[in-house]
């Protein structure tokens, strides 16, 4: 019977039966670094390694099999790191295998967080900040404080504003808030007629 060695790793992780040593050692530097990283443009990271070991993006992408416009264009954020390319920067500067794969994977996964996390405002660029001159308008949450927003755009807001807040909350919910009977205040005594 073959026996297997276990080692212990942080909580979380899964032990695998046929790491050695140097693999565990690699696996838990890669993910302290990815951790350092997490969520940066891997283009940039990859400048700060060039930089730091004084490498030339020229002379560097010919040592990669990839045209110098294609590496500074990924540089710049202007282009995605494919599998490809990041197997080869991995292998080129010493680093564990995938790592720049990961970095781009999860700076994708931010950037679509990023724009999913936009779908839960209105189109802020069609609303004047004034309309809301007593609160901090950037932390106005729009889901919960509904019916004060399309309140107070209906009351002080301009054709556009409406037409953006009608698009975001959907019409018929625009108008339950609007059309909301309010409590009837009791009116003034010298109106009320005298009851004998």
């Amino acid at each position: 019977m073959k026996r297997y060695r276990f080692v212990v790793l942080p909580i979380g992780h899964v032990p695998y039966k046929n790491w050695n040593y140097k693999q565990i050692c690699l696996f838990l530097k890669m993910e302290k670094w990815i951790e350092k990283y997490r969520g940066i443009n891997p283009g940039a990271i990859l400048d700060r390694e060039l930089k730091k070991k004084k490498l030339k993006q020229a002379a560097f992408a010919r040592d990669i099999s990839l045209p110098a416009q294609t590496l500074n264009a990924i540089i710049k954020g202007k282009r995605k790191m494919t599998p490809e390319v990041a197997f080869k920067i991995d292998n080129a500067l010493g680093l564990e295998e995938s790592t720049m794969a990961i970095l781009q994977a999860i700076y994708d996964t931010t950037l679509v967080k990023h724009k999913i996390g936009s779908i839960n405002h209105p189109d802020i660029s069609r609303l004047r900040r004034i309309l809301f001159w007593d609160t901090d308008f950037d932390k106005i949450d729009w889901q919960r404080q509904k019916k004060a927003v399309i309140r107070r755009v209906w009351e002080r807001g301009n054709e556009d504003e409406k037409k953006e807040i009608q698009r975001f909350y959907g019409i018929d919910s625009t108008y339950a808030v609007i059309n909301e009977i309010k409590p009837t205040r009791p009116e003034p005594s010298f109106l009320r007629q005298k009851s004998s």
